[in-house]
């Protein structure tokens, strides 16, 4: 369905914008700071609050968050409210759903502006209309963060278990294990190299990266997919040039960059053992580079290590194993929960796809002391 020039308003009438401050960062605040990429740290202080975020410079130039709470807005963003007659949430999705970074202007770098923004024309639904519509999208993301907390406390907890058998040696069996010269009987002193084998990553220039299901996984995250692999899983990475210290696991075939270093051969051991060992390495200690960080395997081959008997690593796995496929799960179910929101989103957003007969349930966090409602009332 397209829309004649008199049903759409520019968004100036229906939004008010503000810029951010330089930040006061500190860990210990319990208030986020938004940087023009997200979330860059925490404050003591808050300057904004229920609104939403848009990078206004540099390559996150057009970026869209929102934020319900009280939060620190940087001067690298641009502070967006609806009025009254409007709900900031559905104006989120609106702006989510348009290439914003396309608008971007500035000689140096991208930068966009209030003006820019204003100018913009879309369909504006009436007000209920516009809740009905943010009610649908927010479920999404709402069982999408769900999903992420959960993931979190799945990964804590299977690091913890590393950290209790074999960083604190509270293994099971502890109290009646010998040990000789700081070493429970049945393991042996090795050195890391010996433990299991890191080999650096493969080039893949962009122009012959071709769209498939593998991930291609950079120093601290799958960069890409691509129609080709290189390593059968599990395939454990962390960063050998760029960024040090992050370690991943990916339970499918996958392509590691150069800019990574990968387990090649895990000599027998438990690849969860590994992966946790790696984690607690502190592997951004290893910097060998003279400008960019730089990982370098040989200097990590050589530092002494205990390592535990195969039947307690088995014992291991039979506890993380199960921890890791339940993480598996929840992370397929957020890539469908994302691939249908998107789906959505331009169709709601366009007024295509009507909700005008639709009996919406509002999810609970936009019940919740009006969060997202505009200025008006939450609805029951």
């Amino acid at each position: 369905m397209t829309r004649g020039k008199d049903e759409l308003t520019r968004l100036g009438k229906c939004l008010s914008f503000g810029n951010g401050k330089t930040p006061m960062l500190d860990d210990a605040g319990p208030y986020p700071v938004y940087g023009s990429n997200g979330v860059i740290g925490h404050s003591i202080a808050f300057n904004q609050e229920s609104s939403i975020i848009l990078g206004r410079v540099g390559a996150y130039c057009g970026s869209v968050n929102y934020e319900a709470g009280k939060y620190w807005s940087t001067d690298n963003t641009i502070v967006v409210n609806a009025t009254k007659e409007n709900d900031t949430l559905f104006f989120q999705y609106l702006l989510r759903s348009y290439p914003l970074n396309s608008l971007a202007g500035g000689s140096a770098q991208p930068l966009i502006n209030h003006k820019t923004i204003s100018r913009i024309q879309a369909w504006v639904p009436p007000l209920a209309t516009q809740r009905k519509i943010a009610a649908i999208l927010t479920a999404y993301d709402d069982l999408i963060e769900i999903n992420k907390r959960r993931i979190d406390v799945l990964e804590k907890m299977a690091e913890e278990i590393y950290r209790e058998w074999f960083v604190r040696m509270r293994f099971p069996g502890y109290q009646n294990t010998k040990i000789t010269k700081g070493v429970p009987e049945g393991w042996e002193r090795k050195k890391f190299g010996e433990f299991c084998m890191l080999k650096r990553g493969y080039d893949l220039p962009n122009d012959l990266l071709e769209e498939g299901p593998y991930p291609v996984v950079a120093s601290t995250s799958v960069k890409a997919f691509h129609k080709h692999y290189k390593v059968e899983p599990p395939v454990i990475t962390t960063g050998r040039s760029g960024s040090l210290g992050d370690v991943l696991m990916t339970h499918t075939r996958a392509w590691p960059l150069n800019t990574a270093l990968y387990v090649r051969n895990f000599f027998g051991n438990s690849p969860f053992l590994v992966f946790y060992t790696l984690k607690n390495m502190g592997l951004e200690k290893f910097d060998s580079g003279a400008g960019v960080p730089t990982l370098n395997r040989n200097h990590v081959s050589g530092i002494p290590m205990v390592v535990p008997e195969r039947s307690l690593q088995q014992r291991f796995d039979g506890i993380v194993a199960p921890i890791h496929q339940q993480v598996e799960t929840l992370r397929q179910e957020n890539t469908n929960l994302t691939k249908t929101r998107d789906l959505l989103l331009p169709r709601l957003i366009s007024g295509k796809l009507s909700v005008a007969d639709l009996d919406i349930q509002f999810p609970p966090s936009m019940r919740e002391d009006g969060k997202g409602q505009g200025g008006g009332d939450a609805p029951s």
